[in-house]
């Protein structure tokens, strides 16, 4: 069992796509000696990869099974810690919304030129066919305001390695709950 996430409630981590919410999950969870859950890692392992589901089945198919998903890591975080992360469209489901209400909400912000080399090189993303960066850029100004109205805290990832980004959120996840504590008394 890892070190207690300071306010006991689950951290997940959102943003947009190749924002690096896998790697940076992955850090802060090797930090604090946590269980790492990707949920669409998850989604692939149980159901094939994302863009034979979007082409077998549909976005709204895609959809109904992550928003599964995340309710299930979500709901196993709250008995054992872990440090979740979803993928870019979750936080779309109304659902899903309401259960992050029971969550930490780290927001990693970045910008377009931080992800355009990781968007150039992963062509498989099926929401960005056609021209990736004019897409991502359409679902990010779509998404963003979702992103920054849920989040507790929001990192700007846009400088720093990810062990630095790592360090970073795990202390501002200390002086969160610290804060919530204050306000609590």
């Amino acid at each position: 069992m890892g070190r207690a996430i300071p306010d006991g409630r689950p951290v997940v981590l959102v943003g947009p796509m190749a924002v690096g919410k896998s790697a940076i999950g992955q850090q802060l969870a090797q930090q604090l000696h946590l269980p790492f859950v990707d949920t669409d890692a998850v989604v692939v392992a149980a159901h094939g990869s994302i863009a034979d589901i979007f082409a077998g089945r549909g976005e709204h198919a895609f959809r109904q099974i992550e928003a599964r998903t995340v309710a299930k890591a979500i709901e196993s975080a709250k008995v054992e810690p872990a440090i979740i992360s979803l993928g870019g469209g979750a936080v779309l489901d109304s659902g899903t919304q309401q259960l992050l209400g029971e969550c930490t909400v780290v927001y990693l912000e970045c910008d377009a030129e931080t992800v355009a080399d990781r968007i150039a090189r992963n062509t498989g993303r099926p929401l960005l066919q056609g021209d990736a960066m004019t897409r991502w850029e359409a679902l990010f100004a779509t998404r963003r305001p979702v992103y920054e109205r849920l989040a507790d805290i929001v990192m700007d990832v846009r400088s720093g390695s990810v062990a630095e980004i790592g360090l970073l959120l795990e202390e501002r996840l200390l002086q969160h709950a610290a804060l919530k504590e204050e306000v609590e008394k």
